[in-house]
C-alpha cells in the first residue's frame, strides 16, 4: 500500500495537477490539506473518475482536509478532535484494508510568541491525546500531513537562519518529539540521512529553484507498521509545474 500526502493550497486551483498526479504516481491513499473548499464543492465525482473514493471535512477559503482511497473502501470516520471545540477543519481519521489513517493539517503559528504560536502548542497536545487513543484501539496507525514543524536541523536550508523561528523553534519541536514518543516513526527517516530534503519552499525569492526549503510535511508509522515500512520519498516533481502548490507530496511504501 502506497501512502501519500500532499499540501495542495487549494483543490480549486490544484486539481488538474492532482489528477495527474494520480495518473503518474497511483498512490492507493491521498490525504490532503488546504483544499480550501466547503464540503458541496468537493470533486469527489471527478476523483471517482481516477478511481478514488473520497471523504473530506472542508470549509470556504481555509483550512480543508481529505483522504482519497483507490479501489478501496473507507471506514469509520472522524472529522474532529475528541473534547475540542474547534471550527477549523484540520483532522480526519478513517481506516482503509485496516490501516488507520489519521491525516493532519497542523496549525502553522504565525510567530513565536504570538497567540496563535500558544493555540498550536495547545492544539498539537490536544492531538497528541487522541493519537495516544487511536493507538490504542489502532495499532496499524499511520498519521500523515503538513505537520508546520521540521523535526531537525537537517530539515531545514539554512538552520541558523532559522534557528527559533516559527517552524522550527524548541517549544514546537518538543511537542512534535511528544507525539512521536508515542511509538510513531518518520517513515522518510527510515530510509534517508542527512540534510538537503525539502517538502515546502516559499514562493517568495524563489525559494524552490534556489533549494531554500523546509521538510514539514510527514508521513508517521506505528511500531506495528515500521517493520513493513518498505520505502518512503518526496516527489519534487510537482513543484516544478504550472502555478504549483508550495508542498510537494511525501510518500511512504507498506508491505515488502
Amino acid at each position: 500500500m502506497k501512502i501519500a500526502s500532499w499540501n495542495v493550497n487549494s483543490l480549486n486551483v490544484r486539481l488538474p495537477h492532482l489528477e495527474q498526479w494520480l495518473r503518474e504516481s497511483a498512490p492507493d491513499v491521498v490525504a490532503l490539506q488546504e483544499t480550501k473548499l466547503e464540503d458541496h464543492r468537493f470533486p469527489d465525482a471527478v476523483l471517482a473518475g481516477h478511481g478514488y473514493r473520497s471523504v473530506f471535512s472542508g470549509q470556504k477559503t481555509y483550512n480543508g482536509v481529505a483522504i482519497l482511497a483507490r479501489d478501496r473502501a473507507i471506514e469509520d470516520v472522524r472529522a474532529d478532535i475528541p473534547g475540542f471545540d474547534d471550527p477549523q477543519k484540520r483532522v480526519l481519521a478513517a481506516t482503509v484494508d485496516g490501516v488507520r489513517i489519521v491525516n493532519l493539517y497542523v496549525v502553522n503559528g504565525q510567530k513565536v510568541g504570538s497567540e496563535k504560536f500558544e493555540y498550536k502548542l495547545r492544539w498539537l497536545e490536544t492531538v497528541r491525546a487522541m493519537l495516544a487513543d487511536e493507538l490504542q484501539r489502532h495499532p496499524k496507525l499511520v498519521v500523515l500531513g503538513d505537520f508546520n514543524i521540521a523535526p531537525t536541523d537537517d530539515d531545514v536550508f539554512d538552520p541558523k537562519r532559522w534557528r527559533e523561528k516559527i517552524l522550527c523553534s524548541t517549544p514546537e519541536r518538543e511537542a512534535l518529539a511528544r507525539i512521536t514518543d508515542l511509538g510513531l516513526h518518520d517513515s522518510f527517516r527510515l530510509h534517508h540521512a542527512g540534510p538537503g530534503h525539502h517538502s515546502w519552499w516559499d514562493y517568495r525569492l524563489g525559494g524552490f529553484e534556489r533549494g531554500w526549503g523546509l521538510r514539514i510535511d510527514l508521513v508517521l508509522v506505528s511500531d506495528a507498521l515500521r517493520a513493513q515500512c518498505a520505502a518512503g520519498g518526496i516527489d519534487t516533481g510537482p513543484r516544478g509545474w504550472e502555478r504549483p502548490s508550495d508542498h510537494a507530496p511525501v510518500w511512504t511504501q507498506l508491505g515488502r
